[in-house]
């Protein structure tokens, strides 16, 4: 069995977490800068994981400006081989209910001024040129641990659905929303890019819990999206999404990932152009 450690990162409304046992913190520095935040490290049963907050204290960070590449990379120097993350959304089909969780499987980017590679030809940064493929972008076994989580602790799940990640950060338009429906688009987002394309690089696991806040603003017998909404719901889900990430810990603990492991990193190093 592979040597695992799971890197977490919250999101919106998901910062210090009580979920950890021999909790310490980490000041660290990348070739990419410092992260958003300290690291927190500690094990839930047994397993090792480090805590990363994506926005920094008081949420200082806007979606644009994050530090992703030093946020991945931190957690990819601390071990990590897998990243679990949270997101707040909005909801682009009646379905997908505020308060619901959506273990999304594909995406669409939006988004056009960030760092999407580690291999940019930046001083410090890789060597070459990382063709990574995105056509399964989120892990699959992954993504069936936190559904079956989400099912045993009652909470309501969608085992699949597309992100349209935004640049942000100010949410769409009318126009803007009802066309990323038309484009077959789940759910709403700023964050997922390029989180999951550098996670791919390092060659790391990476899933997220997408967590539905508010419909955006494209239904129109329902208040579009403002701050305090989603606030309001953040509060509501913080209690069911600790209680998802602390059994998704235990079955990534109690699973064998040796092959997904050697699979994720053997993709990451053949997809290097030198």
């Amino acid at each position: 069995m592979a040597n695992i450690k799971v890197g977490i990162i919250g999101g919106t409304g998901m910062q210090d977490w009580d979920v950890f046992e021999l909790k310490e913190e980490k000041d660290v520095v990348t070739p990419y800068g410092k992260p958003s935040s300290k690291l927190t490290l500690g094990t839930v049963d047994g397993l090792e994981c480090v805590l990363l907050n994506r926005h920094g204290s008081g949420h200082r960070s806007s979606p644009t400006y994050i530090n992703y590449r030093a946020n991945v990379y931190a957690l990819h120097q601390e071990g990590c081989t897998h990243i679990l993350a949270t997101s707040a959304c909005g909801s682009l089909k009646k379905e997908c209910v505020p308060g619901h969780f959506v273990i999304i499987d594909q995406f669409i980017d939006r988004t056009n001024k960030r760092h999407t590679t580690f291999y940019d030809g930046e001083p410090g940064s890789l060597e070459g040129v990382c063709h990574i493929p995105m056509r399964h972008p989120f892990c699959a076994k992954l993504r069936e641990v936190i559904v079956k989580s989400c099912i045993e602790e009652k909470v309501h799940v969608h085992s699949k659905g597309t992100a349209i990640t935004i640049e942000g950060p100010r949410f769409s338009s009318y126009a803007e929303s009802h066309m990323y429906r038309s484009w077959g688009g789940s759910i709403i987002n700023m964050t997922t890019i390029p989180e999951v394309c550098l996670a791919h690089e390092l060659g790391m696991l990476y899933a997220v819990i997408a967590m539905v806040t508010d419909y955006d603003c494209w239904q129109e017998d329902h208040e579009a999206v403002h701050v305090d909404y989603v606030m309001k719901v953040m509060k509501e889900n913080r209690e069911k999404v600790t209680r998802v990430v602390a059994k998704t810990l235990k079955a990534i603990g109690d699973n064998d990932w040796a092959a997904e492991v050697e699979n994720a990193k053997m993709i990451a190093k053949t997809s290097v152009m030198l």
